[in-house]
């Protein structure tokens, strides 16, 4: 508006948003209720402000699960490896085409994380062989739950979770039909602590899970798939 000297009121300065207001922790922990890694994504596109928002709030989780997400090798590798203090993995295959292979395994198995997880889940991943998975449970040294039923691994896989998770609690290797009783009896025999494990839908013979009761009679052989979660809970 002009006055009656013809010089203009001076503009009023652009108010800040309300969010743009938040303390970094409390956008933080905003940021860690989105439901999507797509939205997070996006939320760290923003301004820098929030992309170091968005790297805290990764950085603070002990549980990530992309199940039911659509995400691939490069975006579910980015954000495991932000997640410094993550202990429980979920890229379980689901409805909406989890497309994970070997390369995603690969580049998962870096991150500073994985030394540290108790609990792997990749339930159903088709795209998947032993070479992503014997890199990933090789540096997975405190691996207590791990679920890779519904996949095509073979021995190989189970060779190498004897030789690393030596504090394996449960596995499910449900319909995993290329592994043999020899993978069975060297994973039972390697991981000393097991005290569960899923067998259903395999091509083993009934009489091969006697050898393994000899090994460790206390592991409870089950055949009822439980496939939603790697945490299975030994009654």
């Amino acid at each position: 508006m002009m006055g009656g000297d013809g010089v203009g009121a001076p503009a009023q300065p652009e108010e800040e948003p309300h969010v743009e207001r938040l303390p970094a922790d409390l956008l933080a922990h905003v940021l860690s209720l989105l439901p999507s890694f797509h939205d997070l994504a996006m939320a760290g596109g923003v301004n820098r402000r929030w992309r170091r928002a968005v790297e805290r709030s990764l950085a603070g989780r002990r549980r990530m699960s992309f199940a039911g997400q659509r995400t691939g090798d490069d975006s579910t590798a980015r954000f495991v490896r932000a997640a410094v203090n993550l202990r429980d993995l979920d890229i379980s295959r689901s409805c909406w085409g989890c497309q994970i292979t070997d390369q995603g395994l690969i580049r998962i198995s870096t991150a500073e994380c994985v030394k540290n997880l108790t609990s792997i889940s990749l339930w159903g991943l088709a795209g998947i062989t032993d070479n992503g998975v014997i890199q990933l449970v090789s540096r997975a040294h405190s691996l207590q739950h791990l679920n890779i039923g519904g996949t095509f691994i073979t021995d190989q896989s189970l060779f190498a979770v004897a030789k690393s998770c030596i504090n394996l609690k449960s596995i499910i290797v449900w319909s995993c039909r290329h592994v043999t009783e020899a993978g069975l009896v060297a994973l039972v025999g390697g991981c000393r602590k097991l005290e569960c494990i899923n067998v259903g839908g395999m091509r083993v013979p009934p009489e091969s899970f006697a050898g393994l009761l000899a090994i460790s009679p206390a592991l409870q052989i089950r055949s009822i798939p439980r496939i939603l979660n790697a945490n299975v809970q030994v009654s």
